[in-house]
């Protein structure tokens, strides 16, 4: 059976070449600070999104606690979106961890926060209130359906939080996305940032890591953090091999993943029982909601897995899709096919 996996971009195999690098990946101990392959990938990461420095981590979610940890001390606060990844699926890392003081904000369908609601959240010189320190984006914005955030909007964040000096970081886990749905360069993003994070295996297919990139001096003491969190490896010229290939070939790519992504919210669109709203399809995520009481979500993913088709439901009666390399026209269309009938089968 031909197995159609759309629960995350995260599910990607590496490419061709990313095989062929690995293999011949020249290799040092990083922590040491001589794998040639992982400075070759910093190197290309830094200058990619316009920042003087990078760090390869194994994973998003330490990617985003290194940051927190390197803007923040104990007791300190960041502001941050309700529904943002660092605040649901991170593990409570920063409070857990750092001891850094969560300060939730309504996010807004696009993935915005809306200035006046960051500014509300600042707190003022008062002993009995933690100092805020850090605001925290994510681009593109995975519960708010793959939403793309601008770069005029980010400017205006990042020119608030200069005035008042607070740092921003932003979780740029899929920031090529946005670059692609925008077609514009991810510099546009992240030149006003204080600190970013990008994924390498999200969109772009290496098999692990992520990068943190910033200034010289940002990300000196973010290695300092990275090794308190055992995130300090050996030779991983051998995967980061991969990375220089995510990173040099594959955003080119993902506009792909975003018409595939267009073409499954529509076919979603036309099934009864199924509703999702194509206007908030930017990017490759898809949410999409069951309507009719005559199937349970959990009976939904079983009948698809049952017919090759995996999916992830994310709420009650909501799912999630993600279209990722690997992932054909031929598999939304078989994707489609298993929709339709599991559907048909509760008339």
């Amino acid at each position: 059976m031909r197995i159609v996996d759309l629960r995350s971009d995260t599910v990607t195999k590496p490419t061709p070449s990313m095989m062929e690098a690995i293999m011949n990946a020249e290799l040092g101990d990083d922590v040491l600070g001589d794998d040639p392959t992982a400075q070759r990938l910093e190197e290309i990461s830094a200058k990619r999104v316009g920042k003087e420095a990078s760090m390869f981590v194994p994973s998003g979610t330490m990617a985003n606690l290194v940051c927190a940890l390197t803007h923040c001390a104990r007791g300190e606060e960041v502001i941050l979106g309700d529904v943002s990844h660092i605040f649901l699926n991170e593990a409570g890392s920063m409070s857990a961890v750092g001891g850094i003081h969560p300060h939730l904000v309504p996010n807004q369908p696009d993935g915005t926060i809306k200035l006046e609601d960051i500014e509300a959240a600042v707190r003022g010189d008062n002993v009995h209130w933690p100092r805020t320190r850090l605001i925290c984006l994510e681009n593109t914005h995975n519960r708010c359906y793959g939403g793309v955030l601008t770069p005029g909007y980010i400017e205006s964040v990042c020119q608030f939080a200069k005035e008042r000096g607070i740092s921003v970081h932003l979780d740029g886990a899929r920031v090529f996305n946005a670059a692609v749905a925008l077609g514009v360069d991810v510099t546009t993003f992240t030149r006003s940032v204080d600190s970013v994070m990008f994924c390498l295996s999200k969109g772009l297919s290496a098999p692990i890591g992520s990068m943190v990139c910033g200034t010289d001096e940002f990300i000196a003491e973010a290695r300092r953090n990275r090794k308190v969190l055992g995130g300090g490896m050996r030779q991983v010229g051998i995967i980061a091999a991969a990375g220089i290939k995510a990173v040099e070939e594959m955003p080119q790519r993902l506009h792909e993943d975003h018409f595939n992504a267009r073409k499954l919210a529509e076919g979603i669109a036309g099934i009864p029982g199924l509703a999702t709203e194509l206007d908030r399809i930017k990017t490759n995520i898809i949410y999409f909601d069951i309507t009719t009481d005559k199937l349970t979500p959990d009976e939904l993913v079983n009948r698809l897995g049952d017919r090759g088709v995996k999916l992830l439901s994310t709420g009650p009666k909501r799912f999630r899709a993600v279209t990722h390399y690997g992932i054909t026209e031929e598999d939304i269309d078989i994707a489609l096919v298993a929709l339709r009938e599991v559907m048909g089968e509760t008339n």
